[in-house]
């Protein structure tokens, strides 16, 4: 079964947002109906419309397979950006060309990202299972942050946890000693969207959200 849709009929739309390869031969990515057949700028330029005020940083020092997935996910809840900490090259396999339609930005150290965060008035909240962390289901995760995932396996480095502003785990009920970090990321993300997108628990009680 094909994915997307097939060529345009004609008359064809005008204009710049439009790319014409697409309306000639079908839109086939995956991507929302709303953008089919819109230029890869285009649809960049109306998720920049309504980003979330979330920031999401991800340590790669190993060239974690898991990034890809994360970043994937970052583009489902329109991030305002992904921050890749250490190796500028990270995997791009499990990103799905998703990373196209965000902001990307790399930062060598840890001490680079708290600079900016800071600078920037963010706070920075990690994601990792480690002692004196605290539920993710009951803390009161601020619409304007960073949250910094580690690698599989060995989680946040220990120069992550002293640029966090706090550490949040994820409570678990079986007996694997933690989750995979794109499943950990994903989990967070949508604890953050609860709280502060619209169609979260305060939007569907009628409670003004946070402009």
């Amino acid at each position: 079964m094909a994915v997307g849709v097939g060529p345009h009929p004609e008359p064809w739309p005008t204009g710049s947002q439009w790319d014409r390869e697409l309306l000639a031969a079908g839109d086939r990515r995956n991507v929302a109906d709303r953008f089919r057949y819109l230029t890869v700028e285009a649809i960049k330029a109306e998720l920049d419309t309504e980003r979330s005020a979330l920031h999401v940083a991800i340590e790669n020092w190993q060239h974690d397979l898991n990034i890809g997935s994360i970043v994937r996910t970052a583009n489902a809840f329109n991030v305002a950006a992904v921050h890749i900490v250490g190796r500028r090259d990270w995997n791009r396999r499990g990103a799905m060309v998703t990373d196209r339609y965000l902001h990307v930005h790399h930062h060598e150290t840890l001490a680079d990202l708290a600079a900016w965060a800071r600078a920037e008035g963010l706070p920075v909240v990690g994601i990792d299972n480690v002692p004196g962390s605290l539920p993710l289901e009951t803390a009161e995760l601020p619409q304007a942050c960073v949250l910094l995932l580690g690698q599989e396996g060995p989680g946040l480095s220990p120069a992550a946890l002293t640029v966090c502003t706090e550490v949040l785990a994820i409570t678990q009920y079986g007996s694997t000693r933690s989750l995979n970090a794109a499943a950990a990321g994903a989990i967070a993300m949508y604890a953050w969207a609860l709280r502060h997108r619209a169609g979260g628990p305060a939007a569907r009680r009628g409670e003004a959200l946070p402009q």
